[in-house]
């Protein structure tokens, strides 16, 4: 399967100019019928083929079980993490990378009318292969999206003195069969702070693969993901309490629900 990355000479210009830090945006990323068939097979929301989370920080569905993909979902995640892919990656970010064939927080996400991600970093160590996440890739598989419904990735710079988002500086709509790629090293705070609007029969469908690379003598060891409060929740001394058990490793399990 090819995929769409155009010049990469323009990409990696793109890349190492775009705000607030290193991404780029790609549209009609997959072969069209390939971006049917993925929109197509995409499990129900309310099937047994999701894990659920639901807390404050997050409310979304995911699965990074393999063995439950839909044969379009399958091959598409095997292009996603192909050498050639791995590759592109490389070239954009002059690291080599690898790809996490594990799927290890990635694979299919989904977010109903009311789905959220609060602004946050994700990990930065891979918890089994030791190795830097680097680089996300977010593809956008729901056809006929409202843009009134939301349901944009955001993009923050970051305030040092804080360790806190600051000022969102992209919004990134929801637009089918777009990519978003972006360095997730260089305090890349990110998410889906306002819920989605969409109806109940509708929802925020995407995939999402990362490629790992060999860490930097002097790195951040954040082995959970760091979450920010959304503008409604700031001064709320319980949801600082559940991002410093979101945090840590031995507590994050109490910081959500999962079925």
């Amino acid at each position: 399967m090819k995929l769409n990355f155009g010049d990469l000479n323009l990409l990696k210009e793109q890349w190492q100019n775009a705000k607030p830090y290193s991404h780029v945006v790609i549209d009609n990323f997959l072969p069209l019928e390939v971006a049917k068939a993925v929109s197509d097979e995409f499990p129900n929301s309310d099937s047994n083929f999701w894990y659920e989370y639901s807390s404050p920080l997050e409310v979304k569905k995911a699965c990074s079980d393999w063995n439950k993909f839909p044969g379009s979902i399958y091959r598409t995640f095997l292009s996603l993490l192909s050498p050639q892919v791995t590759e592109v990656l490389s070239f954009l970010t002059d690291r080599e990378l690898v790809a996490d064939i594990g799927l290890h927080g990635g694979g299919l996400h989904l977010h109903k009318a009311g789905g959220k991600l609060n602004t946050h970093l994700d990990y930065s160590i891979h918890p089994a292969a030791k190795l830097q996440r680097k680089v996300n890739i977010i593809v956008y598989v729901s056809e006929n999206w409202d843009p009134e419904w939301d349901g944009a990735l955001g993009l923050w710079d970051n305030d040092p003195e804080k360790n806190q988002p600051r000022n969102l500086v992209q919004k990134i709509d929801c637009i089918f069969n777009r990519a978003v790629i972006f360095d997730t090293t260089m305090d890349s705070w990110h998410g889906l702070p306002d819920p989605v609007l969409c109806p109940e029969n509708k929802s925020r469908n995407s995939l999402a693969a990362y490629f790992l690379c060999d860490p930097p003598a002097v790195v951040d060891e954040r082995v959970k993901a760091l979450y920010a409060p959304s503008e409604s929740q700031k001064g709320d001394e319980a949801i600082y309490e559940l991002i410093k058990k979101r945090a840590n490793a031995q507590q994050y399990k109490e910081a959500y629900k999962v079925k």
